[in-house]
């Protein structure tokens, strides 16, 4: 709208002149069309190409007669332009209009004629024609007589009959003395190319798709009113420049060098490009808004066509991903060549849906999903990665190059370039998937029905357990789970699977404050070594600090402490699992309150221990045994382990110690969840997981580049 606004201050501006006004008027005096339909693309292209052959750029070569490069790049072959304009023909009596205005620019413009009156006898001729028929055929009238000056000039030296009409014409004076002239030849050339740019302007508002924007709205509106203005300039700039060539005709040398002509037909070359920049800008202004509309279209297409059945899901992965017309829109994976979305059809499809900061971590973990699910013959499924790129105007080099790297690193479908994606596509997506800026994985049925919404959360607690990953599938796999050992840390440490069949005692730790980690586990083994229990303890890190916590994880190994996770994969995915645990049971309750869901209740604990500054501790006996304390208590208790050791003869060494944190905890508390922004996946209440009371809600915005 404020552009809108912009561009009709400047119409004011260029158009508010009283001199202009009163012209004007006598422009549209002379318009009086009676609906004939004239095809002016085939006539506009001869033009052009008319204009194009015939300046030259090698005035030596017209000189010395070796001026045929345009000749020889006719010898067997027939330009498009010629083509087309032999197929549809020149409509009946227009030769002889186009013949007559040649004839009003060549003899009525010559010996200082009034230019004005010149350009209102030509449009009085075309009277009875639309403004875009009258700029255009006027411009054929135009390249006859620029073209029949050239013809002649180029051929002088090698044809004898151009030579003849040379010398008739004192064509060889001007030849002789072209360097002397340049500067008014380059004035004709340059407003002759301003015209052609205007021109093309007028028909591209003709064309506009009537539909999705009518004459009387603006910017259409606006543009149509200046119309006729830039044909009275165009036409006459033709005027002047036959005029120019006329008067070269047969004028003594002293005369030819004067340069005030040049100055006159840059004047008027400086003239049309304003109007052409201001019509441009209109034109803009247009085609967005006919964009917005068309987006507006598909994005209700799009709505319907997820909401009626279909016997496969081609027609909505063609309408996702070929609105562009490319019929091979997709990359294979693990060749790496293109395809077309054929090779999905009747397939389970997961849409992986990601900007180009989509985390290595990510990739890698589901390729090894991915991966694993090949050898299962039963899992028909296949992941097509969608990269969405919100400002594709900047798109360099350097995205370029993300795009490609990331592209490398997968072995599943993927969108080959983001500029495929039509704007409804990525709006849709944005709106109706609630796509922000961490990854979702849509779940398409082999219908294209959405099954789930976000499938990744699913993907990422039991990998391909979760298959056909729908939402029926979701809640079914919740309704046998219990908080285990095994739902904690599912497959990421095959050990920790081996020490719980052993009937071992587990310690998982975490936290980044290391003199803490330090201390807790010498207690740890002092205290395991006295009660004469098998402890294996395992450090997890903490949620976003790879760089720290992989330093920290290597100091751990050095000074022997305990088992670490030497990937950092593991660490990330061991919390990622833990989130992702949290919203799909979010979107899941089906009514449960949070003290009824005891894995809720476990898992915002766990969470809330993550998101302290202080480190915390879980032991267990098994997989289902188990307790989990802050740093603080969890050290404490172990410190007066003498107060409970006669408890651990009588319940076990876990029931023990989970009875003397009962003991030590105190009411006061500030536990601090800290949940990832993901649209749509925020409770708006959330319980403290320690004393059950709601807990305030605060924004944070981290950047971390750790």
């Amino acid at each position: 709208m404020q552009q809108q606004q912009q561009v009709v201050k400047k119409d004011r501006r260029m158009f508010a002149s009283s001199d202009d006004n009163a012209m004007m008027k006598q422009v549209m005096g002379t318009h009086s069309p009676d609906g004939r339909d004239v095809e002016l693309e085939p006539i506009l292209n001869v033009v052009e190409e008319t204009l194009h052959r015939a300046i030259p750029a090698n005035i030596d070569g017209v000189i010395n007669g070796t001026h045929n490069g345009h000749i020889d790049a006719l010898v067997g072959q027939e330009t498009l332009a010629f083509s087309s304009f032999e197929d549809d023909g020149i409509p009946d009596g227009l030769a002889n209009v186009i013949h007559k205005i040649s004839c009003e620019l060549s003899c009525k413009c010559s010996g200082g004629a009034d230019a004005h009156g010149s350009t209102m006898a030509i449009l009085n001729i075309l009277s009875s024609y639309s403004w875009e028929a009258k700029v255009v055929i006027s411009l054929g009238a135009f390249a006859v007589n620029f073209g029949e000056f050239w013809l002649v000039a180029q051929l002088f030296a090698t044809n004898p009959l151009a030579k003849s009409v040379a010398l008739l014409k004192q064509l060889p004076n001007i030849i002789e003395h072209y360097k002397s002239i340049k500067p008014r030849f380059d004035a004709i050339n340059e407003l002759i190319k301003v015209m052609l740019e205007v021109t093309k302007c007028i028909i591209a508002f003709k064309n506009l798709p009537y539909q999705y924007l009518q004459d009387d709205t603006p910017p259409k509106s606006t543009a149509l009113s200046h119309i006729p203005t830039a044909v009275y300039w165009s036409i006459k700039s033709m005027v002047a420049c036959v005029s120019q060539l006329t008067s070269l005709l047969g004028m003594n040398f002293e005369y030819i060098s004067a340069t005030s002509e040049a100055w006159e037909l840059s004047s008027l070359a400086h003239k049309v490009h304003n109007i052409h920049e201001h019509l441009k800008e209109l034109l803009h202004l247009c085609k967005q808004n006919i964009e917005e509309k068309q987006h507006d279209e598909y994005f209700l297409m799009l709505m319907r066509i997820f909401e009626v059945s279909h016997l496969d899901n081609l027609k909505i992965l063609k309408a996702l991903f070929c609105g562009k017309d490319d019929i091979h829109p997709l990359l294979d994976g693990s060749s790496k060549t293109r395809v077309n979305v054929d090779v999905l059809r009747r397939k389970t499809v997961l849409l992986l849906i990601s900007d180009l900061d989509i985390s290595h971590e990510e990739i890698l973990v589901l390729t090894q999903i991915y991966k694993d699910s090949r050898i299962q013959p039963d899992l028909h499924y296949e992941v097509v990665w969608v990269p969405l790129v919100d400002n594709l105007m900047a798109w360099n080099d350097s995205h370029q190059h993300k795009l490609e790297q990331l592209q490398s690193m997968m072995t599943w479908h993927m969108l080959h370039h983001p500029t495929l994606l039509e704007p409804a596509v990525i709006k849709y997506i944005k709106q109706v998937w609630h796509f922000e800026k961490k990854p979702i994985l849509v779940s398409l049925d082999p219908q294209g029905r959405v099954a789930s919404p976000n499938a990744l959360h699913m993907v990422w607690i039991w990998r391909n357990d979760a298959y056909p990953f729908t939402s029926m599938k979701e809640d079914a796999l919740w309704k046998e789970e219990t908080w285990t050992l095994e739902l904690l840390v599912d497959s990421i440490d095959r050990y920790i699977l081996h020490w719980i069949a052993e009937e071992k005692y587990i310690c998982l730790y975490g936290g980044d404050n290391f003199e803490w980690i330090r201390s807790f586990t010498k207690i740890a083994s002092d205290i395991a070594a006295t009660a004469g229990i098998p402890l294996e303890m395992v450090y997890v890190g903490k949620s976003g600090t790879k760089e720290r916590i992989r330093k920290i994880s290597t100091t751990i190994s050095e000074e022997k402490l305990s088992h670490t996770w030497p990937d950092p994969t593991f660490v990330w995915y061991f919390w990622t699992r833990l989130e992702s645990m949290l919203y799909s049971k979010i979107h899941h309750q089906h009514g449960n309150s949070f003290e009824n869901d005891p894995i809720m209740k476990e898992v915002m604990t766990m969470m809330s221990f993550d998101g302290s500054d202080r480190g915390w501790a879980l032991i267990c006996k098994g997989s289902r045994e188990m307790g989990r304390a802050n740093a603080e208590l969890a050290e404490t208790s172990l410190v007066e382990y003498e107060n409970w050791e006669g408890d651990v003869q009588e319940y076990g060494f876990v029931p023990a110690w989970k009875a003397y944190l009962a003991k030590l905890h105190k009411p006061q508390h500030c536990n601090r969840l800290i949940l990832p922004g993901i649209s749509g996946g925020i409770p708006e209440v959330v319980v403290c997981s320690e004393c059950g009371r709601t807990m305030e809600k605060f924004f944070m915005f981290r950047c971390c580049t750790d």
